[in-house]
């Protein structure tokens, strides 16, 4: 039998063997969009910070209304009027620094000497002159010594002693 037939110029080789598939390299490592968002929520956070520091700044700069008292010690007489005599504690808020003012216990204090006040018979409160501790610059210590004298001839004494700074006048920051 004859071989078959070949064309000329070409041997029986046989095909090549399967080759690996081609390089595909290293994958891309994905965006971390985490971090990116992580990134953005700082930086939101730290404008609203800084834009309410800013705001509680131009807010509470000037929080003294109002003029204060010339002398330290007018301020604490104008307190104790409004405290002992009057019993108006929206006036006497108005003589406290803003640091230290809180209605609810000024309103509290006020009602506490009206309650002593009415548990005796025709009482008067009044003081000694407030007199200047010290004072350093604008900063002073006052004292004074509160008497209620009853119609039914009850004393009671105490002493108090403010501090008051001054800002736009003099202003009564803390009784003790």
């Amino acid at each position: 039998m004859a071989a078959a037939a070949t064309q000329p110029g070409t041997t029986d080789i046989p095909p090549p063997p399967p080759g690996y598939p081609p390089y595909q390299g290293t994958a891309e490592p994905k965006k971390k969009r985490g971090l990116l968002i992580a990134a953005i929520a700082l930086v939101v956070i730290m404008v609203l910070c800084v834009g309410g520091g800013v705001v509680a700044f131009l807010t509470l700069r000037d929080a003294e209304t109002g003029e204060g008292a010339k002398e330290p010690t007018v301020a604490v007489d104008e307190f104790l009027t409004a405290v002992y005599k009057d019993r108006d504690a929206a006036k006497a808020a108005s003589r406290v620094c803003a640091a230290s003012r809180d209605d609810e216990k000024i309103a509290a204090k006020v009602a506490e000497v009206e309650k002593y006040a009415s548990a005796h018979q025709n009482p008067r409160f009044r003081w000694t002159t407030p007199k200047v501790d010290n004072q350093t610059g604008d900063r002073a210590t006052v004292s004074t010594r509160v008497t209620m004298i009853t119609s039914d001839e009850k004393v009671a004494d105490q002493d108090l002693r403010f501090t008051v700074v001054q800002k736009t006048g003099w202003w009564v920051c803390e009784v003790a």
